[in-house]
């Protein structure tokens, strides 16, 4: 993938003694880690390792796109940055530690959010892409542009307990459509935002990530192309299953139909789904609207859809908790009462709008759900609560 460089210098020497008395890596693949262009995608969970371990291990040039902020739930996992990073790009706040850790490398920001507009341009620029995404349009959008680019990219994905990686080079193997067609459903696969996770899962699955892109780069083992990992930090498993490269893949395969980025990776992923975004349409509040709502003693019946933990956590005064999971099987219909207006909210609005399709469709015509959920009402309405 990448040729060597011409030299190593005696300080990159000094701080690289430990690969270059390795047979497989010598001096011949650590000139091609400091020849590399790696981009990481994220600079969070799966981004704090694989940026960190890429610049320890002297790719000499490394990228991290990311256009959010710090928040200080971030750090239960984002090991890349500090208490004194809450509020900071991101992007800038992991490229000061790749810095600190290796001040031989070139690091270059991009504090912008990655979309049809500016990927290709980006990943031009790199030899090697490491994905650390958190949703499937952006995932779907990673895959496409690196397939028509011809460039390789390892993936990794985290929930819970449950990690996966691979690496998915449409010249020698699958891509990421070959292994996931077709995205979920809407609200089919919670985000981590939703559903949790583990922290050093990231780590788990982040050393993976930097493993192979090491391997890639130096030119040495046997990479993940063909073959996804999956690991189980309850049961402590790591199992490997193969994937086969579909001929008949749309973006990959003999004859593809996808010979360009899609217009719109959000909708072809659908957030939410048609009937939720039909459901929402004149029927959202605000989280101020709730307040106005309840301070003036409307008869109003607030549902919680979140899941029991999430309620522990925080919540919204006077709302009840029927999880969403409870409306999907119908046995939450029953529990509304007939009399009252019905108020839906989640955490931050998805899963909401979901379950007041549902309630529509049994019947309950004046629901409504709070825009925001949960998040909003700590922004607006209550800052005293905890966010997460």
């Amino acid at each position: 993938m990448v040729e060597p460089a011409a030299e190593l210098t005696v300080d990159e020497v000094r701080r690289y003694s430990r690969h270059l008395i390795i047979p497989d890596v010598g001096m011949a693949g650590q000139k091609r880690l400091k020849n590399a262009k790696v981009l990481c995608v994220g600079a969070g969970g799966l981004g704090s390792p694989t940026l960190l371990y890429l610049a320890a291990a002297g790719v000499g040039t490394l990228g991290v796109v990311d256009f959010d902020v710090v928040d200080e739930s971030n750090l239960q996992r984002q090991v890349i940055h500090g208490q004194s990073d809450v509020g900071r790009l991101k992007a800038e706040s992991a490229a000061a530690s790749v810095r600190e850790i290796n001040p031989l490398i070139d690091v270059i920001v991009h504090n912008v959010a990655l979309t049809t507009d500016n990927v290709m341009e980006i990943f031009s620029g790199y030899d090697l892409i490491v994905d650390g995404t958190d949703n499937f349009a952006t995932r779907y959008m990673v895959n496409d542009a690196a397939v028509l680019l011809g460039k390789p990219y390892v993936w990794g994905s985290i929930y819970r307990f449950d990690g996966q990686a691979s690496v998915f080079w449409a010249e020698h193997g699958p891509c990421y459509r070959c292994l996931y067609p077709e995205p979920p459903p809407p609200g089919m696969v919670p985000s981590c935002a939703e559903g949790g996770v583990l922290g050093v899962l990231c780590a788990s699955i982040g050393s993976i990530q930097v493993n192979e892109a090491i391997k890639l780069l130096a030119g040495i083992g046997e990479p993940l192309v063909g073959r996804l990992m999956i690991y189980d930090a309850l049961e402590m498993t790591y199992r490997s299953v193969k994937v086969r490269k579909d001929p008949e893949c749309v973006l990959c395969g003999k004859n593809p139909t996808v010979t360009q980025l899609l217009d719109d990776y959000e909708a072809f992923c659908g957030a939410v789904s048609a009937e939720a975004q039909e459901a929402v349409s004149g029927s959202t509040i605000s989280a101020l609207d709730l307040k106005a709502l309840q301070d003036a003693n409307e008869n109003i019946y607030v549902i919680d859809v979140r899941e029991p933990n999430e309620y522990e956590i925080v919540s919204i005064p006077g709302a009840v908790l029927i999880p969403k999971g409870e409306f999907i099987n119908g046995s939450a219909l029953e529990k509304l009462p007939q009399d009252k207006r019905i108020v839906l909210h989640c955490k931050s609005g998805a899963r909401s709008a979901e379950v007041l399709a549902i309630v529509k469709n049994a019947g309950f015509s004046d629901a409504v759900h709070v825009g925001g959920g949960v998040l909003s009402w700590v922004k607006s309405v209550d800052s005293s609560l905890p966010s997460y």
